[in-house]
C-alpha cells in the first residue's frame, strides 16, 4: 500500500500523517473449471439498507480474512507478525492454525499478508500463504494441515520467492485461486514513482498480477499454465497482467455474469485511487497503466513517470486523495450472499485513512453509484469472505467484523 498498512496500533495515527509513497445458506453452485457462478442473473441492489457490523473477534493486527473449502464452521484471521488464527463457530481456537513469525518481517508494510485454500483444500490438505521474509523478499509457501484447525509447520514448501530487499513498501499481498490455478499480485518494488520501471518490464516479476499452477512440476517448484499471455513470447511467464503500483487487495467477481471478472483495487501515488475491474480473460496479457498514468490521468515524468505505452486497461472508477482524507484503497469484494439484500452484486471496498465503507456497482467500462454504506472502521487493513459468502472487515487496531443487515 501507498503508507505504511502494518504498523502496531499504537502508531496507527502516525501512519494518516504519512505523504504519498448472516444466513446458514451453501454457497451459490459455480463451476468447477472457470468458477463463474451458474445461477439466475439478478440485478444489483441500491446499496441502501439497514447495514450494521456485527465483531467476531478481537486480533493482533489482523490483516486478512477467509473460509476454506469443505469447512463452512471456520473462519480463518491472518495477523500481520505471522500467525493464523481460527474461529470455529464463531468461537476462538486457542493454539494459532500456524504460527511462522520467525520466518516473516513485519515492519511497514511487510508481514504474513494472505492464505489462500485449493479447491481441493479438504482431501488435498494444501494451503498456501503470502509474506515477507526477513531479507524483505516475496514468498508464497505452501503447507499441509494436520487437523481442521492447526497446520503442520514442518510441511513447508516454498514455492515462489520475488527479491524485494530495496524497499520495505509497495509489496501487494493477495493469493486467490480460480479454479486449480493460483493468481498473486506484487506491489512495484516501492518508493516512489516506481524508478526501476519494474511496472511496465514485463521482465520483472513485481507490479504485475501472476498467475501459476502452485505444485511442482518438470523439476520446478511450481509450474506456468501454457495459456499465460507471455509464454514463448517476450517477457516472464508467471505474468498474467502487468502495469500496477500496489495491487494489496484484488478479488474475482462470480456472481455478476457467467464468466468471471477480477476486481483489482491499485494503491494510487499521491492523486488518485482506482478501481480496475475486467473479465479474466480479457486480463489475460492488459497493461493496467501504472506508471504512466495514476487513476485517469497521466502520471508526471517529473516525477517519474514513464511515457503512454498505448493501449492500457483504464480503471472503472478513481478517486482523489482529497476525498475525506483518504490515501490508500482497500479493495473488497463484489458481494454475492443475498442475505445481505441492499448490496447484493455491489461492490465494497474502503479507505485505509478514511475508513468509511462504501459500495458501488461495477462495470466494465465504468463503475457507478457510489456512495457509503453509513459504517466505518478505524484503519480498515482488508476484507475477506467465508464459504457462506458472509463478508467481513478486519481493522488494523484488532476487531474483525461481520457486515450483517437488519
Amino acid at each position: 500500500m501507498a503508507r505504511r498498512l502494518a504498523l502496531a496500533p499504537l502508531l496507527a495515527l502516525l501512519v494518516l500523517a504519512l505523504p504519498a509513497c448472516g444466513s446458514a445458506s451453501s454457497p451459490p453452485t459455480t463451476d468447477a473449471t472457470t468458477g463463474a457462478e451458474t445461477g439466475a442473473e439478478e440485478r444489483p441492489r441500491s446499496g441502501r439498507g439497514r447495514l450494521a457490523l456485527k465483531r467476531v473477534g478481537n486480533f493482533d493486527q489482523p490483516v486478512y480474512v477467509s473460509g476454506a473449502p469443505g469447512f463452512p464452521r471456520l473462519l480463518f484471521v491472518v495477523e500481520q507478525q505471522g500467525r493464523i488464527v481460527v474461529l470455529r463457530g464463531g468461537r476462538r481456537v486457542r493454539r494459532p492454525f500456524l504460527d511462522i513469525r520467525g520466518l516473516v518481517s513485519f515492519e511497514g508494510e511487510r508481514g504474513l499478508l494472505s492464505i489462500a485454500f485449493p479447491p481441493d483444500y479438504r482431501s488435498s490438505r494444501r494451503f498456501y500463504v503470502y509474506y515477507t521474509d526477513n531479507e524483505g523478499s516475496i514468498r508464497v509457501d505452501e503447507f499441509r494441515r494436520r487437523g481442521p484447525t492447526r497446520a503442520a509447520r514442518g510441511s513447508r514448501r516454498p514455492v515462489i520467492r520475488i527479491p524485494h530487499a530495496e524497499n520495505a513498501n509497495h509489496n501487494g499481498g493477495q493469493l486467490q485461486f480460480l479454479g486449480k490455478l493460483l493468481y498473486l499480485g506484487t506491489g512495484d518494488g516501492g518508493s516512489a514513482g516506481d524508478p526501476p520501471g519494474n511496472a511496465q518490464n514485463r521482465n520483472s516479476l513485481l507490479g504485475k498480477l501472476l498467475r501459476i499452477n502452485p505444485r511442482p512440476g518438470g523439476g520446478r517448484p511450481y509450474r506456468i499454465p501454457r495459456s499465460n499471455p507471455f509464454v514463448g513470447r517476450p517477457g516472464r511467464g508467471e505474468i498474467y497482467s502487468y502495469g500496477l503500483r500496489n495491487p494489496f487487495r484484488f478479488s474475482f467477481d462470480t456472481v455478476t455474469a457467467r464468466r468471471p471478472r477480477i476486481a483489482i483495487a491499485d494503491v494510487g501515488q499521491s492523486r488518485f485511487e482506482e478501481l480496475d475491474y475486467t473479465t479474466v480473460r480479457r486480463a489475460r496479457g492488459a497493461n493496467f497503466g501504472w506508471d504512466a498514468f495514476e487513476g485517469f490521468a497521466p502520471f508526471p515524468a517529473s516525477e517519474g513517470g514513464s511515457s503512454d505505452p498505448g493501449g492500457t486497461v483504464k480503471p472503472v472508477f478513481a478517486y482523489p486523495q482529497s476525498r475525506g482524507g483518504s490515501c490508500s484503497i482497500i479493495g473488497g469484494y463484489v458481494v454475492a450472499k443475498r442475505g445481505l439484500r441492499s448490496l447484493y452484486k455491489r461492490y465494497v471496498y474502503a479507505d485505509l485513512c478514511e475508513g468509511e465503507l462504501r459500495s458501488l456497482v461495477p462495470g466494465l467500462r465504468r463503475a457507478r453509484g457510489d456512495r457509503k454504506l453509513g459504517l466505518s472502521v478505524d484503519t480498515p487493513s482488508s476484507f475477506g469472505e467465508d464459504r457462506r459468502r458472509n463478508l467481513y472487515v478486519a481493522s488494523l487496531t484488532g476487531p474483525v467484523y461481520r457486515l450483517v443487515e437488519n
